[in-house]
């Protein structure tokens, strides 16, 4: 589970990742990262922690299978956390295919997609 103060949660920051941050494709996700944003809600002057958020269509499943697929990436992001810069926005979106994935395979696609986008990866 993810902490409360690492959940993303409203509309605007979920926009702001998508449409503003950079992106990178695997076989069963989608990762959107937005990484120079800067928290106006958190108090005092220390640094916004980095927020992740989730979206699971109907497309991947049923509701069951929408839940588990959910429960694993909450899972995979909490462990990579203080890989990103602080203040991040992550949106991961699980598409078709992750319904059928194991938690390895999530996992693969996970690194890959973040390992891209911090730099580490080519296109």
């Amino acid at each position: 589970m993810l902490p409360t103060e690492n959940r993303l949660r409203r509309r605007e920051d979920f926009a702001t990742a998508v449409r503003r941050g950079r992106r990178a494709g695997r076989p069963c996700l989608v990762v959107h990262l937005h990484s120079d944003a800067t928290d106006p809600h958190a108090p005092g002057e220390s640094a916004p922690p980095t927020r992740a958020g989730f979206v699971v269509s109907k497309a991947v499943g049923g509701a069951v299978v929408r839940n588990q697929v959910k429960r694993r990436l909450r899972h995979l992001v909490r462990e990579r956390l203080t890989k990103l810069p602080p203040g991040s926005l992550v949106v991961v979106r699980a598409l078709p295919g992750a319904g059928d994935a194991d938690h390895a395979q999530l996992a693969r696609d996970l690194d890959a997609a973040l390992q891209r986008l911090l730099g580490g990866g080519t296109r």
